[in-house]
């Protein structure tokens, strides 16, 4: 997971209300898409980010914005982000140890590892 400060002009950013299917003829031509999560309990952007990698097959760059909290990033890696801007009162370094929260993985299957661990 890459922790990140900027927007860069090549940052498509998609509205955590709109449809992934939506922006799906333009998937090649992107590198990046940023996902809003306006509220941390707001959860839409998990599923978009699960659409881009497992239905769209997109391999650019995928960035969590907005009120993205320490507590949020094992899902986010889960769910397909590699990237993600942390809100100004969350620490790099906590983040970085909630990622390695779960050392054997987990049980569920997820956008990086399909099979649930008793089918690996």
């Amino acid at each position: 997971m890459k922790f990140v400060n900027d927007t860069p002009p090549e940052l498509f950013t998609l509205a955590n209300d709109a449809d992934v299917e939506s922006i799906a003829a333009q998937l090649p031509q992107l590198r990046a898409i940023a996902l809003q999560f306006p509220k941390w309990v707001d959860g839409r952007a998990y599923s978009q980010a699960r659409l881009l990698r497992s239905r769209y097959r997109f391999r650019g760059e995928i960035r969590a914005v907005g009120e993205v909290l320490v507590d949020m990033l094992p899902m986010l890696q889960r769910t397909g982000f590699d990237a993600v801007q942390l809100r100004s009162d969350q620490d790099e370094a906590a983040a970085r140890r909630a990622l390695a929260f779960f050392p054997a993985g987990h049980y569920q299957g997820d956008v990086t590892r399909p099979l649930p661990k008793f089918a690996r």
